[in-house]
């Protein structure tokens, strides 16, 4: 702990904090307009799927607004109080934000799981593994949180280190496990066929990066908070990591174009900001020999798989087509699809 014979500086203190909550405030500003991007293009989207956004942005929301207190705390309420400054004196909306801030990636993690539950073809092994991890992640971080309104400092979490390690540590390899996993799911669905393996590059790098950025800050946050156990910047890294984990899970619904006909960009020209296949609301097509099935059949089943990245396993009220333009003079009602 910190003495006031060796105090901290303000600049690894209030200031850490005052970094730390304008970059969330950054990050926020982000997870705003994706939501308002998600409602306004996907009105008609699935319940579930509105049910977590409003989730995660409320979540976010508290997070932030705890993260503003704990500003107020130590700039407004103590202003010129030295001694609660040099000590970093408790405060609840602290604790709290960090507990909110890891039942926000919990939710994103297990969301993520899912899509690697879906793309292995249902298997137990990882996806159990993966929500085994996350049940870690969340359990340490609420023991943390209930023994941390216990402490009278900031400075008195290094007395936690084991607990706040195993947490930040749990999450690092659960983001690279998942991501890892999805890549390797994902390279299985490699046909040789350049429109199908160009989709499988851009989801494989797509979940690299995802996992990278999450594991990155959640490393930094773990590297800061054990070398530096005297002052709060890893404070100011730990105030983004939930935001980050929100924004990430945000871009994959918005990244579709449309999903089974429920989205509201244009159906002709209009592109996501992702990965997306263009097509026309209505197409005349043909009948496929038998050869261009069998060559198409694999194609099929991962376009299919790609649609259902971030929806339910069912086609819904459109028949997805294969991109080859294998079927001709015959005409479909195709709902936009994309990953």
């Amino acid at each position: 702990m910190a003495s006031l014979s060796h105090p901290p500086s303000f600049d690894s203190t209030l200031g850490a904090i005052l970094v730390g909550f304008a970059v969330s405030c950054v990050a926020f500003g982000a997870i705003l307009v994706q939501t308002f991007h998600y409602f306004t293009r996907f009105p008609s989207d699935r319940l579930a799927y509105k049910i977590i956004v409003i989730v995660l942005l409320t979540l976010e929301l508290l997070d932030q607004i705890f993260i503003g207190h704990t500003l107020y705390f130590y700039t407004i309420i103590n202003f010129a109080n030295v001694l609660v400054l040099l000590r970093a004196s408790m405060t609840w909306s602290f604790i709290m934000q960090q507990l909110l801030g890891s039942i926000c990636g919990t939710v994103v993690r297990v969301c993520f799981a899912l899509r690697v539950w879906r793309f292995s073809k249902h298997n137990w092994l990882i996806t159990t593994s993966l929500m085994l991890l996350n049940s870690g992640v969340l359990g340490t971080a609420i023991a943390f949180s209930v023994k941390a309104f216990a402490l009278p400092s900031v400075f008195a979490v290094a007395g936690l280190r084991v607990l706040g390690t195993v947490a930040l540590g749990l999450g690092v390899v659960t983001d690279t496990v998942t991501a890892g996993a999805l890549c390797y799911f994902l390279n299985r669905f490699r046909t040789g066929h350049a429109r199908s393996d160009t989709v499988v590059n851009g989801l494989v790098i797509y979940a690299i990066n995802t996992g990278a950025v999450t594991s990155l800050i959640s490393a930094a946050t773990l590297t800061l908070y054990n070398v530096m156990p005297d002052n709060l910047i890893f404070i100011a890294a730990y105030f983004l990591l939930s935001k980050l984990y929100a924004i990430s899970f945000l871009a994959t619904l918005n990244t579709r174009k449309v999903v089974r006909g429920r989205g509201t960009t244009d159906r002709n020209t209009s592109q996501s900001g992702g990965i997306a296949f263009q097509v026309t609301s209505r197409m005349h097509v043909s009948e496929p020999t038998s050869t261009d099935l069998q060559t198409n059949s694999h194609s099929a089943e991962f376009m299919k798989r790609c649609m259902n990245l971030t929806s339910d396993d069912s086609l819904g009220n459109g028949e997805v087509i294969p991109m080859h333009n294998v079927f001709h003079h015959r005409e479909y009602d195709l709902p936009g699809m994309a990953v």
